[in-house]
C-alpha cells in the first residue's frame, strides 16, 4: 500500500510516496492504543522454608587484629611507613590509586609497623593486607 505525503524541508515543499512493506500477521512495533491487555500479577506463594543464603565471599587474604587492609582494589602508589616505624592513629600509611583517584589508608590504631606486605606499583584487591601494626 502506498501513501503520498507533502513535507517541507527548509522552506521547500516536496511530495513523497511511501510504501508500506510490512508483512501481514507480523506484530506491529507500535500497537494501537488500548489494543493490549495486561494480566494482573498473581500473589506470590509463601514457601515453608526460605532458600539457603550463600556464604559471603572470602577476603583475598585473611587479616589479623593489627592488619591494615586495602579499602578498595587499585595500585599501590606510595608506602609512607617502614618496618619498625612508630605510628599513631590517623597517620597516613599507604596511598592507593584507583580510577585515577588517590585513596589514603590511615592507621586505625597506634603502634609499631611490624610488616609491610606491599610496595609501590603492586596491584591490590579490596580487603588485601597492606601492612601490620603490632
Amino acid at each position: 500500500m502506498e501513501k503520498k505525503f507533502r513535507i517541507t524541508v527548509e522552506g521547500k515543499q516536496y511530495v513523497v510516496t511511501v510504501e508500506d512493506i510490512s508483512i501481514e500477521g507480523v506484530q506491529n512495533l507500535y500497537p494501537e492504543p488500548g489494543s493490549m491487555s495486561v494480566v494482573p500479577p498473581q500473589p506470590a506463594t509463601v514457601s515453608a522454608a526460605p532458600a539457603p543464603v550463600a556464604a559471603p565471599a572470602a577476603a583475598p587474604s585473611a587479616s589479623g587484629a593489627g592488619d591494615e587492609v586495602a579499602p578498595l582494589g587499585g595500585v599501590v602508589q606510595t608506602v609512607h611507613v617502614s618496618v619498625g616505624q612508630a605510628v599513631n592513629e590517623g597517620d597516613k600509611l599507604v596511598s592507593l590509586e584507583a580510577m585515577k583517584m588517590i585513596t589514603h589508608v590511615v592507621a586505625k590504631r597506634g603502634g609499631t609497623v611490624s610488616r609491610v606486605a606491599v610496595k609501590p606499583g603492586d596491584p591490590v584487591d579490596a580487603g588485601q593486607v597492606l601492612l601490620t601494626i603490632g
